[in-house]
C-alpha cells in the first residue's frame, strides 16, 4: 500500500491545482454599459450583488434602495451590478445610452451598470446559465426583474433572493453583512 501514497497524494495535489484554475462565473466575459469589455474578476475580492434590471417595471423602484444599500457598504466591500434586461414585458426597452440617462438622472444610480443581456431563453447570457442553470447553487428561471444574486468575496454564489424581496430587506441585509465578514 505505501507505493500508492505517492500517487495519491500527486492526484490530490493535481486535482486541487485544477479545481483552483477551473472557471468561475468571475471568467465569464461581459461589457458595461459603456460597451467596455470586462467581467466580475473586476470585482475579486467583493462581495457582490447580481441584480437583472428594468426601467419599466413596477419593480424599477428598487434602484433607490439598490443604490443606498450600495452607497452604505462600498466603502467595506461590497458592490452591485446591474444587468439591465428586456426579457420581461419589454420593460427595458431602451439603448445603453437611455439605460445610463434614466438610472443616473431618476435615481442617482452609481454602482456599475452592464451591457443589456438575455437572463432567460435561448440568448440567455453565458452569465445567467451559470447562476441557474441545473448545475447551479440556485437552479431555475429567473422569475422577473430584480432577481438578485449574492457572490462571495471568492467567486461563490451565496443566495439567491427574489425579485419581489427588496434590497435593503432583513434578510439581504443580513446576508451582505454576513459576507462582508465572512474572510
Amino acid at each position: 500500500m505505501k507505493p500508492l501514497k505517492p500517487l495519491l497524494t500527486s492526484l490530490v495535489l493535481a486535482m486541487t491545482a485544477l479545481a483552483a484554475t477551473a472557471p468561475t462565473i468571475r471568467d465569464i466575459p461581459l461589457k458595461d454599459i459603456d460597451g467596455k469589455a470586462t467581467s466580475l474578476k473586476a470585482y475579486n475580492g467583493k462581495v457582490v450583488l447580481v441584480v437583472n434590471v428594468a426601467s419599466k417595471c413596477g419593480l424599477t423602484p428598487q434602484y433607490e434602495a439598490l443604490e443606498a444599500t450600495y452607497t452604505k457598504y462600498a466603502k467595506q466591500g461590497f458592490v452591485i451590478v446591474g444587468f439591465p434586461c428586456n426579457d420581461f414585458a419589454g420593460q427595458e426597452p431602451g439603448t445603453a445610452a437611455e439605460i445610463k440617462t434614466f438610472c443616473s438622472t431618476k435615481y442617482n444610480v452609481t454602482f456599475p451598470l452592464m451591457e443589456k443581456l438575455h437572463v432567460k431563453g435561448a440568448e440567455q447570457h453565458p452569465l445567467y446559465a451559470a447562476l441557474t442553470g441545473p448545475e447551479a447553487k440556485f437552479p431555475g428561471d429567473i422569475e422577473w426583474n430584480f432577481g438578485k444574486f449574492l457572490v462571495g468575496k471568492d467567486g461563490t454564489v451565496l443566495q439567491r433572493f427574489s425579485p419581489k424581496t427588496k434590497p435593503d430587506a432583513p434578510e439581504v441585509i443580513a446576508a451582505i453583512e454576513a459576507a462582508l465578514k465572512a474572510k
